[in-house]
């Protein structure tokens, strides 16, 4: 493995895990008020691009990495419809 893959592999891991806790807080609090859903619509559409980048490039922890950040900021994204009225 080249070190451009191991760092390609940090960098998407730290990123896709960067949500995580935003998701667990509005999961558990049901409060999503001061969450803006137009950055995550914008950061979805970003992640969903560097998926397409990765999938053009043959590109693995691309695909990977950017395919799971694009799930879990989709999932904040639901979230935000779910809780908004109850915030």
């Amino acid at each position: 493995m080249t070190l451009e893959t191991i760092i390609g592999i940090l960098a998407g891991t730290f990123t896709t895990l960067a949500v995580i806790p935003q998701i667990i807080k509005s999961w558990r609090s049901k409060k999503v008020m001061d969450v803006s859903p137009i950055m995550f619509s914008i950061l979805i559409l970003g992640v969903g691009l560097w998926v397409v980048y990765g999938i053009l490039k043959g590109d693995i922890p691309i695909i990977v990495t950017n395919g799971i950040s694009f799930i879990l900021n989709f999932s904040m994204l639901v979230l935000m419809f779910l809780y908004k009225s109850e915030s």
